[in-house]
């Protein structure tokens, strides 16, 4: 079966068909770094991660980008909060670090890249030029705003028509623009100050002045970028003008999302992205789990918890476009659910190695039971992504294995042996089809094991920046004593590689 995915630019489920059979360019909507990650970021980081193994999976090199938002109100809002930073820039950096590190701790695969707004300004300048010049945008008072009546299919994505869409932006933009439904490519001025204190944390004093946030010269005023922009900018910097495939939150779909289309389609007469997939909403008392409201759970406090198989099969129980609910209920499920697997893969594991494995016993039952579900499992990873279903046929070989084993076990007498071949392709299919889920069954990711990566990083990068200061000696010197912590460090054209030592 063909990988079919639910396209909400046509309301349809398709077929998926990269524009290269080879490759696919997956952009992921990231976090605005203002707060904690939560568990609502991690279900769609989980998911993403999830198509992006199973893109991999059917073959595909997979191109993954990821943004961080680090340029907002919401982070200038938390500029001084419990030794955070001084700046907005301070801000930024704390919180990413922390993202990063909860990325880790969840056992993602890393995108090819994590673009930041703060890097890609100019980008952003000359993407508004464009959009300026071809007729798209204009200039009101240093501030330059997209002109939705001059783009046709305005609306496409969120099936709305221009005549009722309500006014977008700041209430202040309304006698700077031409319709009231205009989106800003470019504020004039640093954050507003109502703004910044609609996102301050109550009962925080932050006496003296209020924050300010970074500021860049432009052709148009000394400013920042507006929202949606950025992400036009960036994905097209680092993949290309044509997307493959477009994730984000369903909150996401108006106007952040339908304004990325109008803006990018504009400027590059292109189309933006082929399939939009928008994950669902993460409820917590039958509301959307957020950090504005205040009812969450940090995905530290759920990794220190519970580790981070159960938190992934607790993620992956429902599909990424169906709603799910936090609760004590479906965690103790998702609980349940992992110590199955792990105690199915546990026991066979435990057979393959003892002398009861048997390369004549042969128990087709057993094997059809294994083919069977990993049958089940590409079906349903290939209709759209069904995590849900996928899980269920993980669990039916944990099931089979547990069957297998208490069948040949039961009556000691006619004991022939565990069916040695059929246990090696049951193992080898939690291993594989659980690793598409991002489970592990030879243990957890640590946080000890994601830092220790981390700081490996952080010194190739400074060793390469030695490097390219001519301090050769130096750059020998780290890598000396990265090699003396038992960490290889391998040098290639595409740069620093590594292994840690074994157990890490």
């Amino acid at each position: 079966m063909t990988l079919h995915v639910t396209n909400t630019l046509t309301g349809a489920k398709e077929p998926f068909e990269p524009r290269d059979p080879e490759n696919v360019l997956l952009y992921y909507c990231g976090l605005t770094v203002s707060d904690p990650p939560h568990l609502g970021h991690a279900r769609s980081w989980v998911h993403v991660d999830v198509m992006h193994r199973w893109l991999e999976f059917l073959g595909y090199d997979v191109r993954h980008v990821e943004n961080f938002t680090d340029v907002n109100e919401k982070i200038v809002a938390r500029v001084g909060e419990d030794e955070l930073g001084e700046d907005e820039s301070a801000v930024a950096e704390t919180y990413i670090q922390r993202t990063i590190d909860d990325m880790r701790s969840l056992n993602l695969l890393r995108a090819e890249v994590y673009p930041r707004v703060s890097e890609h300004v100019p980008e952003i300048i000359d993407l508004v030029e464009t959009l300026i010049e071809k007729g798209y945008a204009y200039e009101s008072n240093g501030s330059v705003y997209f002109d939705v009546t001059s783009f046709n299919e305005y609306g496409k994505l969120s099936n709305q028509e221009l005549g009722e869409i309500e006014s977008q932006g700041d209430p202040d933009e309304r006698t700077e623009k031409r319709n009231p439904a205009d989106f800003a490519l470019w504020k004039a001025g640093g954050v507003d100050e109502s703004a910044v204190a609609e996102h301050r944390h109550e009962g925080v004093d932050h006496g003296g002045d209020p924050p300010a946030g970074l500021t860049w010269d432009s052709p148009w005023s000394e400013g920042r970028p507006g929202w949606h922009i950025e992400c036009s900018a960036m994905s097209m910097t680092h993949l290309d003008e044509t997307l493959d495939i477009h994730v984000g939150g369903r909150d996401l779909v108006f106007p952040h999302h339908e304004n990325e289309i109008a803006q990018s389609e504009a400027a590059t007469d292109q189309q933006f992205a082929k399939y939009w997939l928008h994950c669902e909403l993460f409820q917590m008392d039958e509301e959307k789990m957020s950090s504005s409201l205040g009812n969450f759970v940090t995905v530290e406090e759920a990794i220190d918890r519970w580790g981070a198989n159960v938190m992934r099969t607790f993620l992956t129980a429902g599909s990424y476009n169906s709603k799910q609910l936090y609760s004590d209920e479906t965690i103790a499920e998702a609980e349940e659910r992992w110590d199955q697997l792990e105690r199915g893969y546990e026991a066979a594991v435990e057979a393959l190695d003892s002398p009861d494995a048997s390369s004549k016993v042969t128990d087709e039952s057993f094997r059809e039971e294994v083919d069977g579900a990993r049958e089940a499992f590409t079906t349903a990873m290939n209709d759209d992504f069904n995590t849900r279903e996928a899980q269920s046929a993980l669990l039916s070989v944990a099931t089979a294995i547990n069957r297998h084993l208490e069948a040949e076990s039961g009556d000691r007498d006619a004991h022939e042996g565990y069916d040695y071949r059929g246990l090696r392709r049951a193992v080898e299919t939690l291993e594989e089809l659980g690793g598409v889920l991002g489970l592990s069954f030879v243990g957890e990711t640590t946080g000890s094991a994601a830092l220790a990566g981390d700081v490996v990083d952080l010194m190739l990068d400074v060793r390469e920046r030695e490097r390219e200061a001519g301090n050769y000696e130096r750059a020998d010197e780290l890598r000396d004593e990265l090699e003396a912590l038992g960490i290889e460090v391998q040098d290639t054209d595409d740069g620093s590689t590594y292994r840690l030592p074994s157990g890490e």
